[in-house]
Parts: structure tokens; C-alpha cells; sequence
């Protein structure tokens, strides 16, 4: 089998958009952290908004893990097709074949932030229905 040139060059679109994704998490769950970082100067007695910044924090560093796998798959298959540039077949596939493991990390990776957010999501949903019934209790119970 034969590796061109435009092989590698395939990836470019979809590792850009990957790193763009990976960005605009990024910059959320950023704004997010300051929100609850100035929540937690006004009242640093909520322990919730603690446990809420350290889950940002290991977020923030698989999406740091995210981008740096990203970037290291773009970076191979430019090296890839220099290799395939300079006619070095056995060095493209391995360097080629290095640039889609970096690639599949990345959205393992980037699976496993998805799921810690559907987590956080799941308790502050949990919290919400709690609340609402809590005060659904309160009004039938004031009326009778």
C-alpha cells in the first residue's frame, strides 16, 4: 500500500475543527471557574462551589490533554508528509500511524470531559427537581 501525499492532509479539517471544539469548551468552563471563584469571595462557607471548581478543574486539564493531542496529530501528519515528501515510505506510515493514535486519544479524551459534564449536569439537575418539589411540598401543605 501506498501512503500519498494528500492522505495525511485529509486529517487537517477535522483536527481544526477538533481544536476549535476543544477551545470553545474550554473558554466556557474558563468563564465558568470565574463565576464561581467570585461567588466563592462572597461566601466561601458554600462548600458546593468548592467541589464544583475542583471538577472544573480536572475538566479543564482533559480538555488542556484534549488540545495537546490535537495538536501533536496535526503536527505528525505535517511530519508524515514530509516524509512521504522526501520518499521515506516506512517513516510515513509509522509517523502517519502515530498522528491517528494522537488523534484517538484526543477524542477518547475528549469523551471522557463529555461524560464528567453530563455528570455535573445530572447533579445540578437533581438539585433543581429537589427544590421544586421541596416547594411544591411547601405550598399543597400551606393551603390544607
Amino acid at each position: 500500500m501506498e501512503l500519498s501525499i494528500t492522505t495525511p492532509a485529509l486529517l487537517f479539517p477535522a483536527i481544526s475543527l477538533m481544536m476549535l471544539a476543544y477551545t470553545n469548551r474550554f473558554l466556557a468552563i474558563a468563564n465558568l471557574i470565574r463565576n464561581l471563584h467570585a461567588k466563592y469571595k462572597l461566601s466561601p462557607d458554600e462548600k458546593h462551589i468548592v467541589t464544583q471548581i475542583k471538577s472544573l478543574r480536572t475538566r479543564i486539564r482533559l480538555i488542556r490533554s484534549m488540545q495537546a493531542f490535537a495538536v501533536l496529530s496535526f503536527l505528525l501528519c505535517v511530519i508524515c508528509m514530509f516524509t512521504i515528501f522526501r520518499g521515506w515510505p516506512d517513516a510515513s506510515f509509522i509517523v502517519f500511524a502515530a498522528s491517528i493514535c494522537s488523534f484517538i486519544v484526543s477524542l477518547i479524551t475528549s469523551l471522557v470531559e463529555i461524560t464528567m459534564s453530563m455528570r455535573a449536569l445530572e447533579v445540578e439537575l437533581s438539585d433543581m427537581e429537589e427544590i421544586t418539589r421541596t416547594n411544591l411540598f411547601r405550598n399543597v401543605m400551606g393551603k390544607d
